[in-house]
Formats: C-alpha cells, structure tokens, sequence
C-alpha cells in the first residue's frame, strides 16, 4: 500500500509540475486541466458573487478582482498538490509515519528547515521538494512582468481610443470624428496607420490572451471601458467605412484589420471554452438590427464625412463584413460581463444599453472691450 501512495504521490509531483510548465513556461496555448479547472472554479464562485447584482457598476469592481484571485488560487493548488505528492513520496521512506511526512514535506517545501531527513532517500525526495517550491513561486513571481506588460500594451490603445470613439467606444463615432485629428481632407491616408496599428494590437491580444488566458480577466482601468467593445468599435468603423463610402476607404488595411481583428475574437473565445463558427454565412442575419444601423449610419452623416450611399445601399456590405465576428464578440462580451455599449449585443444580465460619453464642446467667449476703451487703445 505503500508503495501504491508513493507511485500516486509522483504521478501527482510529474501532473502538477507539467501544469506549471505548460502555463508558465511554454509560450503556446494550455490545454492543462488543472489550469482550466482553477479558472472555471474562480469564474464560477464570481458568477455566483454577482449573479444578483443589477448595477453594472457594482458588478464591475467586483470583477475587477479576478485576475489576481485566479492567479493566486492557482499558485496555490500548483503548492498543495505539491505538499501532498511529495507527502505521499516520503512516507515510504519515514519510518515515523504518514504524519511526520507530511510535516517534512512542508518544511521542505517551503524551505523552513525544521523537520529534517534523516537518511538517503528521504534527502534525495526532500532535495526535490524544496527546490520545487522555490521553483513554482519564482516562475509565478516571473510570470507576472508578462502578464502586466501584456495588459498595459493592451490598455494603451484602448485609452487611446476613448478620444476618437468616445465612452464605450462605437464604430460609428470613429468615422465621426475623422474629422478631429484625422485629416478633413484625406482623412482615409491618416487612417492607414490607425487600423494598421489596431491590427498589430489583435495579433498581440491575440497572441498573449491565448497563451495566457487570465489575461482576458484583467479589466479594463475605466468603469465603461473595456478592451473587447474598443475592438468591436475599430471592426464596425472598417466595415462600415468601406459600406458606405468604399471610394474614400482606406480599403487594403482596414480589410486586414478586419481579418486579425475576428480572427483574434475567434481564437480568444476557443481558448476559454466558447463554440466558434470558423466560417459564417455572409447573408446570414444579424443581431444587429436594421433600425441601430440606421441610427449609426444617422451620426456619421452628422459631420462632414462624405458618403457615397445609403444606409440601405450600405447595409448588406456591412452585414457580410459584422457576421464574421458578430456571433463570437457578443459571446464574450456576454461571458465577461463588459459594458454593454452601443452594438455590442443584448447582456444576460439585462444591462440597459450605455450611451457613449462624448467630451462638451466648450467655446471661449469673445472679449468685449469696455465701453470707455476703444479697440485701438
């Protein structure tokens, strides 16, 4: 029986070391169970926490919490399974009993030194154990720079965009501020750079989200921003771009952006358990209705930004470009509980929908010279 629980003790040891491996260490996307069991235990308990709350708001701050309740509660099963893999590892070899094997398996483990071994084997399991614990704590400790940098790549176009899409961000004010910065006259060469550079943003969420999933857990600073919504807003900007005014689109890059951009929302939604349709149907139907395009369509043709067709001209081009990450940005935004901003999908929560914040515009008053002095003087 003993040497049965020793050979469970170092499936457990190789299992959880493999976790930490393929988690912290290897930069591809984990398909390791104990990572995905830790994150739908933390998902779970914070759903519970917030299942009856109805203020978004609320809800928020809580959530902003997850990340690094996940990330700790991981570090702390990868820690137990450890104590009690290699508790099961000594206890062949302790002529004391299972008792004391536990008691020097923690103080190997967490280097406190007070139950020491007293023979070969027990050094040798004893060695392993502590430079195990050292090991998974400083990889974890590493691991964090990533994760942050990461998030603060993410954060620094997303607050970039506040300025060109307001509050949560929407599609169409992009394309109603083109004016603002943009260029009125060529405003399409100025936008060559902007979707060039939010199509190296996806790869990189991409890239990072996939291989570290606790990422797409990290909210956003603002209380109405949110990394996913300011994506959906770049991706109905190109799309509706191109719907209505295809002329004066800045069409090869906002066609790529468009392609890392689902392509990055459909890799994102795999990674943390969604169904993902690879290859939707362009005439397939959208949640987005004809009368909220109309709405957005109404707000570009506000400014001067020139359009060469209708609403109803534009609507089938920009319903074949949405359908590709329509179904998969509503998903997530659903399961992430972010703000529920213009187009981005009825909530499960039932969160009315957020108007976005746009700054006032505020206009000096001219001077007027007092009538005892004359402009002259």
């Amino acid at each position: 029986m003993k040497v049965l629980l020793a050979l469970v003790g170092a499936a457990v040891v190789v299992l959880t070391w493999a976790s930490v491996v393929t988690t912290l260490v290897v930069p591809r996307r984990s398909r390791d169970r104990i990572s995905r069991w830790v994150f739908r235990g933390v998902e779970a308990l914070f759903r519970m926490l917030t299942r009856r709350v109805r203020d978004y708001s609320v809800r928020d701050r809580r959530l902003a919490s997850q990340a690094s309740v996940t990330i700790l509660v991981q570090l702390s099963v990868w820690v137990l399974l450890l104590y009690l893999g290699f508790a099961l590892l000594l206890q062949p070899f302790d002529p004391l009993g299972f008792n004391h094997a536990l008691a020097q398996a923690g103080s190997s483990l967490f280097t406190l030194g007070y139950a020491g071994p007293t023979d070969g084997p027990l050094t040798i399991v004893d060695y392993l154990a502590a430079a195990s614990g050292l090991v998974v704590v400083a990889l974890q400790i590493g691991y964090l720079p990533t994760l942050y940098s990461a998030f603060n790549r993410r954060e620094t176009e997303v607050t970039l965009l506040s300025s060109r899409a307001g509050t949560p961000a929407w599609g169409p004010e992009i394309l109603a501020r083109t004016r603002f910065g943009f260029g009125p006259e060529e405003p399409g060469a100025v936008m060559d750079e902007f979707y060039l550079n939010w199509e190296r943003w996806a790869a990189d969420v991409a890239e990072s989200h996939t291989n570290y999933p606790v990422l797409t857990r990290f909210r956003s600073p603002g209380e109405l921003s949110s990394w996913l919504v300011a994506l959906v807003a770049v991706l109905d900007s190109a799309a509706l771009w191109m719907a209505l005014s295809p002329s004066r689109a800045p069409v090869v890059q906002a066609r790529l952006c468009l392609r890392m951009g689902f392509t990055a929302l459909r890799d994102i939604a795999e990674t943390i358990g969604l169904e993902v349709d690879r290859d939707p149907d362009p005439d397939s139907e959208l949640q987005l209705t004809f009368a909220e395009f109309t709405q957005g369509v109404a707000r570009v043709a506000t400014t001067s930004f020139t359009l060469e067709r209708s609403a109803e001209e534009a609507w089938p081009d920009f319903r074949g470009w949405r359908v590709n990450y329509e179904t998969v940005a509503y998903a997530l935004m659903d399961r992430l509980d972010v703000v529920p901003g213009p187009w981005t999908g009825p909530r499960s929560t039932g969160d009315p929908e957020v108007s976005p914040v746009r700054p006032p515009t505020r206009l000096p008053t001219p001077y007027q010279h007092p009538p005892s002095e004359s402009p002259s003087s």
